[in-house]
């Protein structure tokens, strides 16, 4: 089992999403009315899922605000969200409440998760969170630990290479700026729509991203790249950049025999 990884950037990072929900920032609102319509459908429109996932226990994995938990909940699952941030589990509580949704919220870490028993779910949906962990070898030992044998793991990351790449653009497009092997967080950003700012991000390398999600247990069965491309985008908008470089990657991986103990990087011998 990880340790407790009450980190300097795990308080930072809390403290960093409560503001933001204070601040009514972008990924702290709400699914919309609508949403509700077909939440199933909202919250898989690549029918990852299934037709149904009622009565299945579902856990959404650094995903409060308001937004996921109550729509896998309107479709029918058990739903448990866990986040650093409390704020953001109140507008699940309240979006819950509103709309008479049964879910429970915990207040964990990622990479720390040792309220939850061996096996203990059916679906780990895990949105974009990764990258505020500094570690993610133990985001994805205890995935596998609290998931059942043949159980779905959905996760969507920031591909490396945009965490790389400048926001702004150059003559030749974006630039690569920061090293792909690294120690640390990556560096401050104001006004970027790739990285969310006051927070402290890492970059995971893919071999870090889907090799050891692999060593931990799982079989990947599916992977996109979510569009973002606009080709009249106006030059270094989102759109745009998302022309040079792919923004997400989002994982479909199955659980699938016992719990490795280690996850080390492989010897690879060379003739």
């Amino acid at each position: 089992m990880s340790s407790d990884p009450h980190t300097p950037a795990h308080d930072h990072n809390r403290r960093a999403w409560d503001q933001m929900v204070r601040d009514k920032q972008r990924f702290t609102q709400p699914a919309s009315d609508d949403s509700f319509s077909d939440p199933l459908k909202t919250v898989d429109g690549l029918g990852w899922l299934g037709k149904s996932i009622r009565g299945q226990k579902l856990l959404c994995l650094g995903a409060g605000g308001g937004k996921h938990a109550p729509l896998y909940a309107a479709a029918g699952a058990e739903v448990t969200v866990v986040d650093i941030s409390p704020a953001q589990l109140e507008l699940d509580r309240e979006v819950a409440a509103a709309r008479e949704l049964s879910l429970q919220t915990v207040e964990a870490s990622i990479d720390y998760m040792p309220m939850f028993a061996d096996g203990a779910f059916d679906i780990v949906v895990h949105p974009v969170s990764s990258c505020y962990v500094p570690k993610i070898e133990p985001v994805y030992r205890e995935v596998a630990r609290i998931m059942r044998g043949g159980g779905l793991y959905i996760s969507q990351h920031k591909t490396p290479t945009s965490l790389q790449a400048d926001t702004r653009p150059s003559a030749s497009g974006y630039e690569l700026i920061e090293p792909y092997y690294r120690d640390g967080p990556l560096p401050a950003v104001v006004g970027s729509r790739h990285r969310e700012e006051g927070t402290l991000e890492f970059l995971h390398r893919w071999e870090e991203l889907i090799g050891l999600m692999c060593r931990a247990g799982f079989v990947i069965e599916d992977l996109v790249e979510p569009l973002h491309a606009k080709k009249d985008g106006e030059v270094g908008s989102f759109g745009h950049r998302s022309q040079y470089v792919a923004p997400y990657v989002r994982l479909k991986a199955r659980r699938v025999g016992p719990q490795i103990p280690t996850l080390k990087r492989p010897t690879i011998l060379m003739s």
